[in-house]
């Protein structure tokens, strides 16, 4: 057989597997069946957990940056931020800030904190960021353990929010009940070469398609919480006069995130597609013969801005056969060359879930016979 070229270009694989190593485990089963093969190892990501891993892997020179912030429940917690080589045009560099190490809602383990979780540590490892000297900041928000609207975050880059008496608030949703006044004249200046926050999220800020209705549930907030949360939400975009925003698209994000940052004045983008052009992801694709992506469930909302669906919408484009490998495959899977369900092969989700890199490279040896 003729040797080829393969990218790996999957998700992360919540929960189970990071993005990086789903792309190796899925390498290493493929060369069992064809060791000829050369690979282009691209784990992607959306914004949420994975994203320093998908550009630390895909920009040559980056350099993780450790730095101490302040987790979702108020504790230290070691993270880092990635700092992409200067350019010309960027004589600082790029730093790219993942708000799922920082303040994520896997951090929590199995606890949740809907209503006190804060993204206090977020904001901090910007303003690390920033105090460094980059020229140009990439924000990753997905995978938020908070419902703040941003608060945190802002707060940490010189905002002030204070209730009726100037006291400050407490942190997180609950906070946002005591918000009478709103001063943003402290923060920080924006980098030169802008600020652009990545995520795969179209909610807006408030409402039964807002961040507290749709995604506080997954946070920790019963009914009573998503009503209070929301209705803090609502209050916090009047005390901003910022009613504009709070109906953008992807205000919503990391509940609330988006809409904090919007005020700040970044841009909001689809994380996928700025993933993969800031990584020259089409680049790769253009000279390879065949395409793996993944995820951890396929299903139909898996065209919905997920980065495997743009993974294949940039091999397709390209004229490159696209294979997949997923947890598990509950959607129309026929535009794919050939495809590997993890839970079809270990006969249960259960077993699927307890060794994913073990059945990723049973997955990769299959694809690899049948692509």
């Amino acid at each position: 057989m003729t040797a080829r070229r393969i990218v790996i270009a999957p998700d992360s694989f919540k929960g189970s597997a990071a993005a990086a190593d789903v792309a190796v485990a899925l390498a290493e089963g493929w060369i069992r069946s064809a060791p000829a093969d050369s690979f282009a190892l691209r784990p992607m990501a959306d914004g949420g957990e994975g994203t320093l891993d998908a550009f630390e892997k895909a920009v040559d020179g980056s350099q993780r940056v450790p730095v101490r912030v302040t987790g979702p429940t108020g504790f230290p917690v070691d993270a880092a931020w990635l700092r992409l080589p200067a350019t010309d045009d960027l004589p600082g560099g790029t730093g790219v800030v993942e708000l799922a190490s920082t303040s994520g809602i896997e951090l929590l383990g199995d606890e949740r904190r809907g209503l006190t979780a804060s993204t206090l540590g977020f904001g901090q490892a910007i303003a690390a960021a920033l105090t460094a000297g980059v020229s140009r900041l990439v924000l990753g928000i997905g995978s938020s353990a908070s419902t703040d609207g941003g608060v945190g975050a802002l707060t940490a880059l010189g905002a002030r929010f204070l209730g009726g008496f100037g006291a400050s608030i407490a942190p997180g949703a609950e906070g946002l009940d005591e918000v009478a006044t709103a001063d943003l004249s402290g923060l920080r200046p924006m980098p030169d070469g802008g600020v652009l926050v990545l995520s795969d999220v179209t909610n807006t800020l408030t409402g039964p398609n807002g961040a507290a209705a749709v995604f506080g549930p997954q946070k920790g907030l019963d009914p009573a919480g998503i009503a209070r949360a929301d209705a803090g939400l609502a209050r916090l975009a009047a005390v901003l006069e910022r009613q504009d925003l709070a109906e953008a698209a992807g205000s919503g994000a990391a509940g609330g995130t988006g809409f904090g940052l919007l005020a700040w004045g970044a841009e909001l983008v689809p994380g996928a597609a700025e993933i993969a052009e800031l990584t020259g992801l089409a680049g790769d694709i253009a000279g390879a013969d065949l395409v793996v992506t993944g995820e951890g469930r396929f299903d139909g909302q898996s065209a919905a801005g997920k980065a495997p669906a743009h993974v294949a919408q940039l091999a397709r484009a390209a004229g490159v056969p696209v294979a997949l490998a997923a947890g598990s495959i509950d959607g129309d899977a026929g535009a794919f060359a050939a495809t590997a369900s993890l839970t079809a092969l270990a006969g249960s989700a259960e077993r699927a879930i307890a060794d994913p890199l073990g059945f990723l490279r049973d997955a990769g040896e299959i694809l690899a016979r049948g692509a």
